[in-house]
């Protein structure tokens, strides 16, 4: 019995690590494709129309990156002129437009945000959704952050992110919150206003399930 019990063990536990080495290969060709998708924007860049009016909703030139570190040197700022864009570790890819008004997200508060965006599809090079679009243009998405000691986290309350792609608040859209200020645009200064890539690392649900890369361009508005 045992020397037929064993074979068996052994061919199933050959199976499950073939299996899994599939999926890891899987994985890692997926991630290697998306890499080459992000160079490829960051080479030619896009020009991102409305959907439905195919009226154009904003144009991303050629990027060029810049490291942290010189960011650092700069003071935290890119240069806009010359369309800087600081790579991180996690791989996001960050503009800073406009630092905004009012003051940064302080260490244990929890406030509202008021968002306005585009999100564009990398990998197939259109508009997946925005909420500055026509049909959405009396809706900001609304999230909740909270900064515990450096971490930042959020949950949408409303809007369209949540209605497509759960709660959580994508990393990637938390991560600017570290280097611009949130303000209420009561005056003629301008709020927030950042350009990001972000990979499916650290993206909305979909892209973790799906791996592509998106780039967006966003509004951060403190909420009353």
């Amino acid at each position: 019995m045992t020397r037929k019990i064993f074979p068996l063990l052994w061919g199933l536990l050959t199976m499950l690590t073939y299996t899994s080495c599939e999926e890891d290969n899987s994985y890692a060709h997926l991630r290697e494709k998306e890499e080459q998708q992000i160079s490829s924007f960051i080479s030619r860049g896009a020009t991102i129309l409305d959907p439905s009016t195919q009226t154009l909703l904003l144009k991303v030139d050629p990027i060029h990156v810049i490291t942290e570190q010189e960011f650092e040197d700069n003071g935290q700022k890119t240069d806009v002129s010359k369309n800087e864009y600081v790579k991180f570790d996690n791989g996001l890819y960050m503009q800073i437009v406009r630092e905004g008004i009012g003051e940064k997200l302080q260490h244990n508060e929890t406030t509202d945000v008021l968002i306005r965006f585009v999100e564009f599809n990398i990998s197939t090079d259109t508009i997946q959704c925005s909420n500055r679009v026509l049909a959405y243009e009396t809706k900001e998405d609304v999230m909740s952050v909270t900064n515990t000691y450096g971490t930042i986290d959020g949950t949408f309350i409303s809007g369209l992110m949540a209605s497509l792609y759960g709660t959580i608040v994508p990393t990637g859209w938390l991560y600017p919150l570290h280097f611009i200020k949130l303000g209420r645009q009561d005056s003629d200064d301008e709020i927030a206003k950042v350009r990001i890539i972000v990979p499916s690392t650290i993206g909305q649900q979909n892209q973790k399930s799906n791996i592509y890369p998106c780039f967006y361009e966003l509004t951060y508005q403190r909420g009353r």
